[in-house]
């Protein structure tokens, strides 16, 4: 299965080593999705990079696989059909804020271009943080318009496969609301294919242990290290600045001393929901984690608990930068 190239830091690399989320793919490639799968995990955990290369499995499996993401206008059309690529390089033409929502619309209708147009009977729609793009007022009605072309497909198709993405935790609330998706979580990348990122990485670089107990496996913040020379302190400053941490730590200074100490002390403690939702709202922490059962994740799931990258039973942070960015915003 040939591995797609990404763009990492200033590289170019090999998609890495997420065995199991590559087969997972191929099991959604047999039968297909019976609802959309929206998977949410943490910022910068790899989730566009697990996106891209499913979209690769999915056209050697015989797919037309259709990548978007509206926020960053990028698109993989994997078709012959020239006059979809160009509806797509139109749409990404427009003004911003209003190329994001005709991206977005176009992921629906190129499904059913395809199959009712030009009679593709294996089609794949991937949507990468589609939500952010519309607004998350609107992500239920757009999750159920996902579910149409499931339940109502044009006639002649054989297998869809239909998947979003997003890092917006409240996202995750919205749509669970309905039971129009399946929402499943992924994680930070696991030791063996961050550590296979890692070495590709070129020295001077901090060893692998110092790497992992900084990143917790986020791909996103290895790239921000490698870009500030490996200064921790740089990273950390533009965290506080970049998510107002000094902000909420005047506002939830002792609440917040007790997620640090225990990130679970946010779900069993009484805590006002004001002070979970903006720790969620901020991507700061992923809160009511579900059970490590295999079935219920992307890929491999984080370990229980592990106190030294801030996982807890029930609530993480996302990387351990995003707690020591908080723990300093409060000195």
């Amino acid at each position: 299965m040939r591995r797609v190239k990404l763009s990492f830091a200033d590289l170019k690399v090999d998609f890495c080593n997420r065995g199991r989320a590559l087969q997972q793919v191929e099991e959604f490639a047999e039968r297909g999705t019976w609802h959309p799968i929206v998977v949410f995990g943490p910022e910068g955990c790899g989730k566009t990079a697990w996106l891209k290369q499913t979209a690769e499995t999915l056209r050697e499996l015989g797919f037309e696989a259709i990548y978007i993401d509206p926020m960053r206008k990028d698109f993989v059309a994997n078709t012959d059909i020239e006059e979809l690529a160009k509806k797509f390089a139109e749409a990404v033409s427009e003004a911003v804020g209003i190329a994001e929502v005709k991206l977005a619309t176009l992921a629906i209708d190129a499904v059913k271009w395809l199959i009712s147009r030009w009679g593709r009977g294996r089609v794949a729609v991937l949507v990468d943080d589609v939500f952010q793009a519309i607004g998350i007022d609107k992500a239920a009605r757009y999750v159920k318009a996902l579910l149409g072309l499931v339940e109502y497909p044009p006639e002649g198709y054989e297998k869809i496969v239909v998947i979003a993405a997003t890092s917006e935790g409240v996202s995750r609330w919205e749509i669970g609301r309905h039971r129009w998706a399946e929402i499943t979580p992924i994680w930070n990348m696991g030791r063996r294919g961050f550590e296979e990122l890692y070495e590709e990485l070129p020295d001077p670089k901090p060893s692998f242990e110092e790497a992992w107990k900084l990143t917790g496996g986020n791909p996103e913040m290895l790239a921000r290290l490698r870009q500030a020379n490996w200064d921790v302190d740089e990273v950390v400053a533009r965290l506080i600045k970049m998510k107002r941490l000094r902000d909420l730590a005047r506002k939830w200074k002792p609440y917040l001393k007790e997620a640090v100490e225990d990130p679970d002390n946010v779900y069993e403690k009484d805590h006002p929901e004001e002070f979970k939702k903006e720790l969620i709202t901020n991507n700061l922490i992923v809160y009511d984690m579900y059970d490590r059962d295999l079935k219920l994740w992307i890929d491999q799931p984080p370990p229980e608990r592990d106190v030294e990258t801030g996982i807890g039973k029930y609530v993480a942070w996302q990387t351990p930068l995003h707690r020591e960015a908080v723990r300093r915003a409060m000195a």
